[in-house]
């Protein structure tokens, strides 16, 4: 799944360490969401959409699979 953590980050000039401490998950957890290594649950997708006063939606792009 994609996503703008990075970009948002950015916007609100927080490093990964702060995202992290804000959500209460380890950095490397927020390096692995921003990759897109690691799938976050809701409540974490949630935390995050939060702490950038975003929705859900506008932080994560779900991109449906096409199955053939």
């Amino acid at each position: 799944m994609k996503n703008r953590i990075r970009e948002l980050r950015k916007l609100k000039k927080i490093t990964q360490e702060e995202l992290s401490k804000q959500v209460g998950v380890s950095r490397q957890s927020i390096i692995a969401i921003e990759s897109g290594k690691f799938n976050p649950s809701l409540e974490l997708a949630y935390n995050i959409s939060k702490t950038f006063n975003s929705t859900i939606e506008e932080v994560f792009i779900f991109e449906e699979e096409e199955n053939e």
